[in-house]
């Protein structure tokens, strides 16, 4: 067990190598698309919903909490009753922001079908 600069307790999964504890953090299937999303100006649940990535709830409150958790993502209330929040990616969220912009430029060189910009992103989801 360590402590991260921010002093957020961390476990890690593996090892302490640097690749295996980004992956222990952002390298699920969801999680890197969420921050993609608040990087794109997502903020609530509601933004999150039309995204193309059609997020299941269960699994999108899941990677806010633990983004939450690791200090990338800050929550705050929106509103009382209901209680509702937003999200914003933290100064150590938005540090993660060249990771997308690599795998990006990486999908773009490799993959010619590929949105050109992650805004452009369309789903190709059919059911």
């Amino acid at each position: 067990m360590a402590n991260d600069r921010n002093g957020t307790r961390m476990d890690y999964d593996r090892s302490n190598c640097p690749v295996a504890v980004s992956l222990d953090i952002l390298g699920d299937k969801w999680t890197l698309l969420v921050v993609r999303d608040l990087w794109l100006g997502a903020r609530r649940y509601s933004d999150f919903e039309i995204s193309p990535e059609r997020y299941p709830t269960n699994i999108l409150a899941d990677r806010l909490k633990r983004l939450v958790e690791h200090g990338l993502v800050e929550k705050t209330a929106y509103s009382e009753r209901p209680q509702r929040f937003q999200y914003a990616l933290t100064k150590k969220g938005k540090d993660a922001l060249p990771i997308l912009q690599a795998m990006r430029r990486w999908a773009n060189h490799h993959y010619d079908d590929t949105a050109r910009t992650p805004g452009k992103a369309v789903s190709t989801r059919t059911d």
